[in-house]
């Protein structure tokens, strides 16, 4: 039974653009920070082709690193057991990469 003294948990209404659920494919992750945020830059590497674009960055505290690593820990176990256990395959050799920035603040 519901307590009325009890407030009613606030629900989080999530808009989702189409454009967005579209999604962005990538096939490299570069994780990278500092004192106070994680740098997660998402790139689609081409076969044959030296040079590759970050396709999306997103910028997490801390704090929310770790519930994303715990999330995602949690997920990739349970897609194994529903699924079998993901090959851990060797990553390609990538030629030494650079990040050039194309304007300056």
């Amino acid at each position: 039974m519901n307590d009325p003294k009890q407030p009613a948990a606030p629900q989080l209404n999530i808009e989702l653009p189409e454009d967005i659920a579209e999604g962005e494919y990538s096939n490299l992750a570069i994780i990278s920070h500092s004192h106070s945020e994680f740098i997660i830059d998402f790139i689609r590497l081409v076969p044959n082709v030296p040079k590759a674009k970050v396709k999306s960055r997103i910028i997490l505290t801390p704090a929310h690193a770790k519930r994303l690593m715990k999330a995602m820990a949690d997920n990739i176990k349970k897609y194994e057991s529903q699924f079998g256990i993901i090959e851990d395959s060797e990553m390609p050799q990538f030629p030494p990469m650079s990040f050039a920035p194309k304007a300056q603040a």
